[in-house]
């Protein structure tokens, strides 16, 4: 009962973090509804879980590595960047002419990718996971694997039920939804994601 505890606690700080994937939750649930919001908090679930699995598996060893940082960060933020220009100047444009209806139908597989691939993009995840394990470790004392398994499941399952509770409030949104409220949303997520994105080039070039 503890370790669930622990894990609570823990993925009670994480979930009020505010990064990028806070507001593609947001946006995704009032534009699209709670459904698809669910679907985004779903793939960010599953990247920690990968996040966790590959840190456990050695690959903190790595995250040391100024070069390994850099190409993360470098990577990561440039990518960032292109999703927020997307919203920005591409997605907004379309909502002109395609019916909120209509865009409701996207393939739920896309929303599952777009929460992995947002949450998997920075390094501070990583690091964050690192430095989770270690602290399991060492001030937890959690050494066998049942003990870390159970762990990192209630950091988990913590996180993502609080996804879904956002995803919910957001979805309440709809009643007044709009397309000039739309655009005014993709408009802020666009520029959160790349402060985001410039935020994480800024941190690779200071490593260097």
């Amino acid at each position: 009962m503890e370790i669930i505890l622990n894990g609570f606690l823990s993925g009670i700080v994480l979930a009020f973090l505010i990064g990028p994937v806070f507001f593609t939750i947001l946006q995704t649930s009032v534009e699209h509804g709670f459904r698809h919001g669910a679907l985004v908090a779903t793939g960010v679930s599953l990247s920690d879980t990968l996040y966790i699995a590959l840190c456990y598996l050695g690959l903190s060893r790595f995250v040391a590595d100024k070069n390994f940082s850099l190409v993360l960060a470098y990577v990561g933020g440039s990518i960032l960047v292109g999703f927020g220009l997307y919203y920005l100047f591409i997605k907004s444009r379309k909502l002109g002419s395609v019916k909120i209806e209509h865009i409701q139908a996207r393939k739920p597989w896309r929303y599952i990718a777009k929460g992995f691939i947002i949450n998997g993009l920075s390094p501070m995840v990583l690091i964050f996971w690192v430095g989770t394990i270690s602290f399991a470790t060492t001030e937890f004392q959690y050494t066998q694997p049942n003990e870390l398994i159970t762990y990192f499941a209630s950091i988990v399952l913590t996180v993502y039920a609080t996804d879904l509770i956002k995803a919910t409030l957001a979805d309440r949104l709809r009643t007044w939804l709009t397309t000039k409220i739309i655009k005014r949303m993709n408009f802020a997520l666009g520029v959160a994601l790349i402060f985001f994105g410039v935020r994480l080039l800024v941190f690779g070039s200071a490593a260097v």
